[in-house]
């Protein structure tokens, strides 16, 4: 799919797709979303040069990621949404010049609609390749904020699956942390990765003061964010060392139950066997009250061990 933007009294405005093979050349942003060859090579002819593969936008290495050349900034950067209901981090490659923003993604991010919309109704939101580059960056911290709060407000309900103890749930506790877990990472790259795009950007873009007073506010967020990503790490590394305490001395005293009931049984089970014996001279065979006086040794044998540890408090 292909997106191209145009600056319409100061609001960024979508391109019919009709206009697009004739007035291109006036986008001031082209957005592709895993394009077809068509489109690759349509766009190709005004990019200069071959478009970047899926595989190249999600090249890790920083000369790959962040680079300038002939045809301004090449940044890719990482945003973070859902796929299918699990979090993902879409790697996306920009290209920033004076006329026109580039960018290749090969799926629909959240951020980008969002941003759309708000162009569309608010004046200055997006009225050049910078500042359309920014607010997506602007929206997309919002967004990792909003993230790192439902984290915490997440991880505050398993407090209560794991600490209280007349409704503890230490098996689904496991479940939401190592998901909160999974999504706190991922955050955290996204803003480690945002702040190497931004550092770039103010070291090599052509920045008015408004654009570098910007960046550097963009800059002061992702640092506040990163100190709470941290804590809520800590939290998650303590909320799973309580929930296998706690499941650990459930199983302890598992297995001290059935550790005492077989010391318990022991003795009983010593007598019966005794008894259980098929000798010719065994002297309380003929006894008359033989069969009572087992019994009863069985259960003396039994009750005495268990008062011992009642007393010792092992109990």
């Amino acid at each position: 799919m292909l997106n191209a933007f145009v600056r319409h009294k100061d609001r960024l405005v979508l391109m019919p797709t009709e206009d697009h093979q004739l007035h291109l050349d006036d986008a001031l942003w082209v957005d592709l979303i895993d394009p077809s060859a068509e489109e690759r090579e349509h766009v190709g002819i005004l990019y200069g040069s071959k478009l970047p593969d899926a595989d190249e936008v999600d090249e890790i290495e920083a000369s790959a990621r962040f680079y300038l050349d002939k045809h301004g900034l090449h940044i890719h950067s990482l945003f973070l949404h859902e796929v299918d209901g699990h979090p993902h981090n879409t790697s996306v490659a920009f290209t920033l010049s004076e006329k026109r923003l580039f960018s290749f993604r090969e799926r629909e991010i959240p951020v980008f609609r969002l941003l759309r919309l708000r162009a569309r109704r608010i004046r200055d939101v997006a009225i050049d390749p910078t500042s359309i580059y920014l607010a997506l960056q602007e929206i997309k911290v919002e967004a990792l904020a909003d993230v790192l709060e439902e984290v915490h407000q997440g991880l505050e309900e398993v407090s209560h699956m794991v600490l209280e103890t007349k409704d503890r749930r230490l098996e689904e506790a496991i479940d939401e942390l190592t998901r909160h877990e999974d999504v706190n990472g991922k955050v955290r790259l996204c803003l480690m990765d945002t702040q190497r795009d931004l550092t770039f950007l103010s070291r090599y873009g052509d920045l008015s003061s408004d654009r570098k007073k910007r960046v550097r506010e963009l800059l002061r967020d992702i640092s506040s964010l990163l100190p709470h990503n941290d804590f809520l790490f800590q939290k998650v590394t303590f909320l799973m060392s309580a929930a296998q305490g706690f499941i650990g001395m459930e199983q302890n005293q598992i297995i001290k139950i059935f550790s005492i009931a077989a010391v318990v049984f022991l003795p009983p089970t010593l007598v019966a066997s005794i008894y259980g014996m098929n000798f010719v001279f065994m002297p309380e065979l003929k006894w008359i009250f033989g069969y009572p006086l087992a019994i009863l040794l069985m259960i003396v044998a039994g009750i005495t061990p268990y008062w011992y540890f009642k007393r010792q408090g092992w109990l």
